[in-house]
């Protein structure tokens, strides 16, 4: 049989079990989709920038669970850590690394040194860490640092986010590589109060989606990857309209709810995704997960 709507690689997948086909679902999956393409485009061209004094840098912001990190993620795959033949070490040319919950030196650089599997004792100086970290990253040839959940820096006192954003800057000076910093919208507003680092860091917007013609595409998109032998037409626009109602725009959300949905359909015997199937999974929208929490939260302080 001939299966239009699915990828070659999603079709091979229907020759498994149904226990096969939903660990394939439920398994991490990109989409390139335009707005994702345009910040790879811009991250490969920072990549190859040629080392000087003021380094450009990026930030990547966005709406929780709207695909930043899967973006940099998949950016991290194109460019992964590799034998190095002529050296004793690894290539790295990318590392990624999580802003600590609060903008403290020390454990900043204890993130990255337990990501290069470096020894070190966790009550060593702060500027012993550093030298650490300035050595070990210059020998793995790193080429690109990138900070996700760089919004915690607001988490901390004015003092701990100014010595904070200065260790950013102090990297980028002494490696000579770009910095990309990756959060929601309050990650513009910490970046900003550095005038040199505002001037350095370049915005890029990941939007929510709009119900238009790229959702209907990106909808599509998600369709040929799931393994359900009959089509569902997600980008019909009964259907896309549910489809964004229920995931609100997030790209994430979106991306779990379909996987819901696809294994409901197996486990159905379905084999589509339709309004009966989105029914049944008990699905709960963001918005509603907040208003949820926020009542629990009142319902707690109130005792």
């Amino acid at each position: 049989m001939n299966y239009p709507h699915l990828s070659h690689k999603a079709e091979e997948q229907l020759k498994y079990s149904d226990i096969e086909r939903i660990e394939y679902i439920r398994s991490p999956r990109w989409i390139g989709y335009p707005q994702a393409q345009q910040v790879l485009v811009k991250l490969e061209d920072l990549l190859s920038f040629p080392k000087q004094n003021r380094m450009p840098n990026m930030l990547l912001v966005g709406d929780t669970n709207n695909g930043k990190t899967m973006l940099i993620k998949h950016f991290l795959r194109q460019h992964p850590a590799h034998d190095n033949p002529h050296g004793n070490g690894i290539i790295a040319p990318v590392v990624i690394i999580q802003a600590p919950p609060i903008p403290d030196e020390s454990r900043f650089y204890n993130a990255i040194l337990d990501l290069l599997f470096a020894p070190y004792k966790t009550h060593d100086r702060t500027d012993k860490k550093l030298a650490q970290v300035l050595h070990l990253l210059k020998y793995v040839n790193t080429k690109m640092l990138i900070i996700d959940e760089i919004h915690h820096i607001l988490s901390g006192s004015l003092n701990k986010q100014k010595t904070f954003l200065n260790v950013i800057k102090y990297l980028g000076n002494e490696l000579q590589i770009p910095i990309v910093g990756v959060g929601i919208k309050d990650a513009y507003r910490a970046i900003q109060t550095d005038a040199q680092l505002a001037n350095r860091f370049e915005p890029a917007v990941l939007p929510r989606w709009e119900l238009n013609k790229d959702f209907m595409r990106l909808l599509m998109s998600f369709e040929r990857m799931l393994p359900l032998s009959q089509p569902s037409d997600l980008h019909e626009i009964s259907l896309a309209t549910k489809l964004y109602a229920m995931s609100e725009g997030y790209i994430g959300e979106l991306s779990r709810l379909l996987t819901q949905a696809a294994v409901a359909a197996i486990q159905q015997q379905t084999e589509c995704i339709n309004e009966t199937i989105l029914n049944s999974i008990n699905w709960i929208g963001p918005s509603q997960r907040k208003r949820q929490l926020d009542r629990s939260e009142e319902r707690r302080v109130g005792k």
